[in-house]
């Protein structure tokens, strides 16, 4: 019974994303690469949520609350803000511009040498970090909940190879010959899905601690392990409290504004008001999913006692605890398709990136679009593989998995960031300032973490939490920005020029939705503050 509905959910969405793209013309670069800008607001939430919340986040962040507890709710309440950001200030701009990638808004803004700098870390930060944490984190979740390392008859470590490259060829076929418009779909639908199947943990697990009763095992878990509901990071926290004005912002905002495996599927929004509408309504949904990506990390620690070697494995060992063997089928093809979706995001990201921003500028810059998205799927099916091979290697990996991947993208989030909101609110900064400001992010951070915080570390003295560094440098680079240019300034102010690509008018409910949405956040941190 498992087996078929796994095999029928999965089968279900594959359906549905063809009959769904069958008319796009997928040998344009807007068919292939942006589904035909033809996107409405329910796809883009959809497709926002699903794209977020993969088995790295789920499997991640419900180990980090297992250890923590509530102050790691930070990246997804302030990521509805972002969100609110991101539907007011960038999204009209970049469709103003008509971009299908955002070194595109740059190359507009700032010249030729940024954009391909920054492509080359987009790209860097897809192949060394999002893509093969993604594969892991499924990989591990998997095989934890299934028990497939016993009905292979081999090791953890050789089935996490056996895993991650079934996920990875999968989730390429997708990607590669499917384009945005397919992507999207199935992660709509996929969406539905995993909503309904993430909060099934939370339910059973408190109903196996209330002995049938969902609200007496809320109440347990609450009077027995009250520290854990505390929102207040303290110092020794996984994000402590003041680190939400420091590196939280810079991680959310360029997360959701910025990075370009999530703002493609607004990129490809029919107009500006479906656009918007999209990330706002991901925005209401976000604030809620803490109970599908926290609450069930908190649950597993009061069932197993705090006794997990591996925080990682938290929610895969709840999973298996708590869940019916009846919906064992259908949650693997949800997990399944949370994870494929994460993965062939990026992938197909990384492939636009290369075919519009590398092939058609600088190896054939005479190339037809087919030309373009041909050589875009080879170059996705060499970075799959490359993936692919490094995920296994993450195994064990010290301080958790979505530690890792959050420390290693803050050496791309800062000076991308950095150089869109100076570009955007001011226009005399120059590429040169642009360009200086990246080059010392990216290697001050490297130096600050992996060469200077070990030092600190060995001999006993504090260093900064990670994302205080990155506010730090956040900063720097921007005082770098504005000081480079005040000596040598743009010869003329920068003006934007408007495409004519799609509607760039607001939606008329914006500020109301997005002024609500801001206050639902600030009365949770009021809440849960003790």
């Amino acid at each position: 019974m498992g087996i078929l509905s796994f095999v029928g959910f999965t089968l279900l969405v594959a359906i549905i994303a063809y009959l769904a793209t069958r008319k796009v013309n997928e040998n344009s670069s807007d068919g292939y690469f942006l589904g035909g800008r033809s996107l409405t607001g329910p796809v883009i939430a959809g497709s926002l949520l699903l794209t977020n919340l993969s088995t790295e986040q789920i499997v991640g962040m419900n180990g980090v609350s297992f250890r923590d507890g509530l102050p790691i709710i930070a990246y997804e309440v302030l990521a509805a803000v972002a969100m609110v950001f991101t539907a007011f200030v960038l999204l009209p701009k970049y469709l103003k511009s008509g971009i299908s990638t955002i070194p595109q808004f740059l190359e507009n803004r700032y010249g030729k040498s940024t954009k391909i700098i920054v492509s080359i870390l987009f790209l860097l930060g897809y192949a060394i970090s999002m893509l093969p944490t993604v594969l892991y984190s499924g990989a591990l979740a998997i095989n934890t909940m299934f028990d497939i390392p016993e009905t292979l008859g081999v090791g953890p470590e050789e089935t996490l190879w056996i895993t991650v490259w079934s996920i990875g060829i999968i989730g390429s076929i997708y990607a590669i010959f499917g384009g945005l418009k397919a992507v999207a779909v199935s992660d709509s639908i996929n969406a539905i899905g995993l909503i309904i199947g993430g909060l099934l943990i939370p339910v059973f697990g408190l109903m196996y601690i209330g002995d049938g009763n969902v609200f007496t095992g809320l109440t347990t878990l609450t009077t027995a392990l009250p520290e854990k509901f505390d929102i207040i990071g303290g110092p020794d926290s996984d994000v402590p409290f003041w680190t939400i004005f420091t590196g939280m912002v810079i991680v959310n905002f360029y997360y959701w504004g910025t990075n370009q495996a999530i703002i493609q599927r607004a990129l490809g929004a029919k107009n500006l008001k479906e656009g918007q509408k999209g990330l706002l309504l991901a925005a209401f949904i976000k604030i809620l999913v803490p109970i599908i990506v926290v609450l069930p990390g908190i649950i597993a620690f009061y069932i197993f006692n705090g006794d997990l070697a591996n925080t990682d494995e938290a929610y895969p060992m709840l999973v298996k605890k708590v869940l019916p063997t009846i919906f064992i089928g259908f949650f693997a093809a949800v997990l399944f398709g949370a994870i494929l979706s994460s993965f062939n995001s990026a992938l197909n990201s990384s492939v636009t990136l290369f075919g519009l921003d590398f092939y058609k500028e600088y190896i054939n810059s005479k190339a037809s679009e087919h030309d373009v998205v041909k050589a875009g799927k080879v170059f996705g099916i060499v970075l799959a593989i490359f993936s692919m091979a490094i995920a296994p290697l993450l195994y064990g990996v010290q301080g958790g998995i979505f530690t890792y991947l959050q420390e290693l993208n803050g050496t791309h989030s800062v000076p991308i960031l950095a150089i869109i909101v100076v570009g955007i609110f001011s226009k005399r900064v120059t590429a040169k300032a642009a360009n200086v400001a990246i080059v010392f992010s990216v290697i001050t951070y490297l130096i600050a973490l992996f060469v200077v915080r070990p030092h600190f570390e060995e001999s006993g003295r504090f260093f900064p939490h990670f994302l205080h560094i990155m506010g730090v440098i956040f900063v720097i680079a921007i005082i770098i920005m504005y000081t480079i240019s005040y000596f040598k300034p743009r010869e003329t102010d920068y003006v934007q020029v408007y495409t004519n690509q799609v509607d760039i008018k607001n939606w008329k409910y914006l500020k109301p939705v997005g002024f609500l949405i801001l206050a639902v956040v600030v009365s949770i941190y009021i809440y849960f503050a003790n």
